[in-house]
């Protein structure tokens, strides 16, 4: 267990910095005081700043790399999150079979609509085999050409109450 006193004038300096770094300012600041305290000097900042033990030490390997990011990225090229798409090539064609069925329209607008939330797509996604959630089903909702308009009511003379109801979701074709 790191030291109390060292603990808190960690945890006091990167408080008066954490505001001014990026994730990668963080990474290599951590790294730094790390590489200054020696032994114990990783888990000495990772309990001060909360940041993971591989994070710091994922910092002092890019310190002491011989080739650096490059000026404006936070990670090295092909880190991050990949897309959904390549590794689920049906996403698209699902999303597109569940709402179609309950699609509606007035045949005088190019409105239409569909009374499946995100969330009851996403369950029904996730029931089918796919991982998404609720983000990926609107942006995917949104490359078709739709616009998610919420909380729209689907049946004359309802009680303004029902309009509350946040289970119907108005497409509009972009």
């Amino acid at each position: 267990m790191p030291d109390a006193t060292l603990v808190d004038g960690l945890r006091s300096k990167y408080n008066s910095l954490v505001d001014d770094l990026d994730e990668r300012g963080r990474r290599r600041w951590a790294a730094t005081e790390a590489i200054a305290i020696g032994r114990g000097g990783i888990t000495a900042v990772a309990t001060a700043t909360g940041l993971s033990d591989r994070t710091v030490k994922n910092g002092i390997a890019e310190l002491q790399s011989k080739t650096p990011l490059t000026s404006g990225r936070q990670r090295r090229p092909g880190g991050g999150r990949k897309p959904l798409e390549p590794h689920q090539t049906q996403l698209v064609s699902a999303i597109e079979a569940l709402v179609e069925p309950s699609e509606r329209s007035d045949p005088q607008s190019p409105l239409r609509w569909t009374c499946k939330s995100l969330t009851n797509l996403q369950t029904e996604l996730n029931s089918q085999g796919f991982q998404v959630g609720r983000t990926k089903i609107s942006e995917v909702l949104r490359a078709l050409g739709y616009s998610l308009q919420g909380n729209r009511k689907t049946r004359e003379g309802c009680d303004p109450l029902d309009a509350l109801d946040e289970s119907c979701i108005t497409l509009f074709p972009n």
